[in-house]
């Protein structure tokens, strides 16, 4: 098992400012640029905790597949003819071919490995093979599709890696009611009832780290969000909604929708309660989850990272069922958070060069309304440990 050095005790002297400074210090700049340490927290990290890998709605038919990338493996997810999604290695049990080399498709019954032709029912059994008949001797079950954990919460597909999966009660559902306070504020949005209005990839030159500590933050949102800063004003002054327990940040009094220009949006959900309404809630489920909730719809970003530079971000823009279904304008809503996140992807790869520099090997510094990524960092090195 790989040993990675500490980060900086915080105030130390040597490295960082003191302890009586307004600052404390970051993570050092090899832990986003050393190969070693990304393999470590895919090993670690991505592989043993639950990651959000796809939409229902991804997956909305029996024979519907989705390949996804979790940590180093590729994973096989496929909704059965019993409705029930189950994810699998995308490996076949024979000699080891990918067994689906598209990214998502549909098939009728079975998984068929294009290499030698094993053949896989949508409950990974084996049940067809040249000359499998002759064999009556292998265990078709165990000789099957190698299966992972998998969950379906708030509308979207988990999986977990581990043998023994944490649990999804502590780390996922844990996550929002540490953020919210409780679980029943974000049940209020009814997100597995909402519908994909709208789904964008960014392609990132950056470090997942960057981009999870970027969320967290709005010492930024004056610099490079004119317009998230118009409709919520309060982000002018670099305090994030995620700073406080169940705080969301409030629309500006001139503003009726969370929208590029704000303009009224869509019909309320039904559920978002009146001291929800006119706010905005973000949410990071670690490691590589954000939900933005807002009252006509939600935001779900989901981060794959793939190198120490290199991080795919899938976010998805879900609405009331009958907003889509009537055909209603949802660019103003979508351009408002494309924006923002064209703009903090932007400012997460001028910041990834920095990573490399001399002057940033011992690491930078955190403002007081920054000091909760602090936290993030420990929970990073806790795992890596």
């Amino acid at each position: 098992m790989t040993t990675l050095d500490p980060a900086p005790a915080p105030g130390s002297p040597a490295t960082g400012p003191p302890l009586t400074s307004s600052l404390v210090p970051t993570l050092g700049g090899r832990w986003y640029t050393d190969p070693e340490i990304f393999a470590a927290e895919q090993d670690r990290i991505l592989e043993r905790s639950w990651t959000c890998v796809a939409h229902v709605g991804d997956l909305a038919a029996p024979g519907a597949y989705r390949t996804v990338t979790v940590g180093r493996e590729s994973i096989v997810l496929v909704r059965g003819r019993d409705q029930a999604v189950r994810a699998f290695y995308n490996v076949c049990r024979h000699r080891g071919a990918r067994l689906c080399t598209e990214p998502e498709g549909q098939v009728r019954r079975s998984l068929q490995c294009p290499y030698h032709a094993w053949t896989y029912d949508l409950s990974g059994k084996l049940v067809a093979a040249p000359n499998l008949t002759s064999m009556p001797d292998v265990d078709r079950v165990a000789n099957g599709l190698a299966p992972v954990a998998v969950r379906e919460w708030i509308g979207y597909v988990w999986v977990c890696l581990a043998p023994e999966p944490p649990s999804f009660e502590t780390d996922v559902i844990g996550s929002v009611v540490t953020r919210l306070g409780d679980v029943e504020s974000i049940e209020h949005y009814g997100i597995e009832e909402l519908a994909l209005g709208r789904r964008i990839s960014y392609d990132v030159a950056a470090n997942w780290k960057l981009i999870v500590e970027n969320f967290m933050e709005c010492y930024h949102c004056a610099t490079i969000h004119p317009e998230l800063t118009e409709v919520l004003p309060e982000f002018a002054d670099g305090y994030a909604a995620q700073y406080y327990v169940g705080h969301g940040a409030e629309f500006g009094e001139d503003v009726a929708g969370f929208t590029v220009d704000g303009s009224a949006g869509h019909p309320r959900i039904p559920g978002v309660e009146e001291d929800q309404d006119r706010r905005y809630y973000a949410i990071t489920i670690r490691p590589q989850v954000f939900v933005n909730l807002v009252p006509d719809h939600v935001i779900v970003h989901r981060m794959t990272p793939l190198a120490t530079d290199r991080t795919l971000v899938e976010v998805d823009w879900l609405f009331l069922p009958e907003v889509i279904a009537s055909g209603a304008d949802i660019d103003r809503s979508v351009e408002l958070f494309h924006r923002v996140n064209v703009q903090d992807f932007d400012a997460c790869e001028r910041t990834q060069p920095g990573m490399s520099s001399r002057v940033y090997a011992a690491g930078g510094s955190l403002v007081p309304s920054e000091h909760h990524i602090a936290e993030f960092h420990r929970w990073v090195q806790d795992r890596l440990a």
